[in-house]
């Protein structure tokens, strides 16, 4: 079991030591379930209520805490405690699963693919024709992998994710289970002999450097050209991602939300859960759609949205009171 003094900790956060206690510190926990030899954390003045009733030895907390720690416990002070944190689990985390052997014997392997330095490979994995697998890259078991595809350097696939012929993926990626990047994007068109017609999806998927897919998210190919996920892009489980849309860098996607296709996205973007995005709908830099809100037309940089359909916040919030007040006198 790992453990660490507070001393040890406060090495690598930098911080400022408020009381002490010689405890040693076994594991990170959230504060109404932590124990005597556990650190948790205070990251809102509006959680300082609960320290009391805590057993952690220990929170990692903002600078502008107003308590005290207490008798035989200790605050280490930061400027950003949820930043101080994720330092925190760092530390604790335990080994990812082992692999015994580099590239398992049961991978299939096209002879034509290039497995480059320090790369591992599961066991039931298919790398296809000219696929690169990027130094240092790891394929967890039974990921398939088509032709012509690139897997950066660094780049982590776990076990179910299947990407499609022809994408490219870019160094320091994490790629969670049964990600399915580059299916086809949902085109068809109907014919009055034939019913609906297939329209082919002949494009691809690029995605850039530092990206993290969630669980069962899907990034479809593009119709004509690439489907685009720039540096830093974090997206959630269950997100859908249409055919050519082109998101900046450093997006978030929360779970079940969805663009239809050729949706633009500005950097920084923050898409809510289950919030819905209309085709051919552009957001500028910085926005953010409120979790659940339908977007239907294009949102200027730094606006904030909320709604179905959405409109900027402070318009949905006071629709809603209106809406409120409406019912409640009808009541009467």
């Amino acid at each position: 079991m790992k453990s660490y003094t507070i001393q040890e900790i406060n090495e690598i956060l930098k911080g400022e030591i408020v009381g002490n206690t010689f405890q040693s510190i076994t594991a990170p926990e959230q504060l109404e379930a932590a124990n005597e030899s556990e650190i948790s954390f205070i990251g809102n003045k509006k959680y300082e209520k609960f320290w009391s009733a805590s057993k952690a030895c220990v929170a990692v907390v903002n600078e502008d805490i107003s308590i005290e720690p207490g008798e035989d416990r200790a605050f280490i002070k930061v400027k950003n405690a949820d930043l101080a944190m994720s330092q925190v689990l760092e530390l604790f985390a335990p080994p990812t699963p082992i692999f015994t052997i580099d590239i398992h014997p049961t991978a299939v392997i096209d002879s034509t693919a290039t497995i480059c330095n320090g790369a591992r490979i599961g066991a039931g994995c298919y790398i296809g024709p000219k696929v690169i697998v990027g130094d240092n890259a790891t394929i967890y078991p039974n990921v398939t992998i088509l032709d012509e595809c690139t897997i950066g350097k660094n780049t982590v696939i776990w076990s179910g994710t299947v990407i499609r012929e022809r994408c490219h993926i870019g160094n320091d990626c994490i790629l969670h289970p049964n990600a399915t990047i580059g299916a086809d994007g949902f085109g068809f068109r109907p014919d009055p002999q034939r019913g609906l017609v297939k329209i082919p999806q002949i494009g691809n998927v690029i995605i850039g450097n530092s990206v993290e897919i969630g669980a069962n998210s899907c990034v479809d190919r593009g119709k004509f050209s690439s489907t685009v996920l720039g540096d830093g892009c974090k997206i959630d489980n269950l997100v859908q991602i249409g055919h050519n849309s082109k998101l900046g860098k450093f997006c978030i996607m929360a779970g079940n939300s969805g663009l239809a296709g050729s949706v633009t996205l500005g950097n920084g973007v923050i898409i809510g859960g289950s919030a819905s995005i209309k085709d051919h709908t552009t957001i500028g830099d910085g926005a953010i759609v409120g979790a659940g809100s339908g977007v239907t037309g294009d949102i200027p940089a730094g606006k904030t949205m909320l709604g179905y359909p959405a409109v900027e916040a402070r318009d949905a919030l006071k629709q809603w009171a209106i809406l409120k007040r409406l019912v409640n006198e009808s009541k009467k």
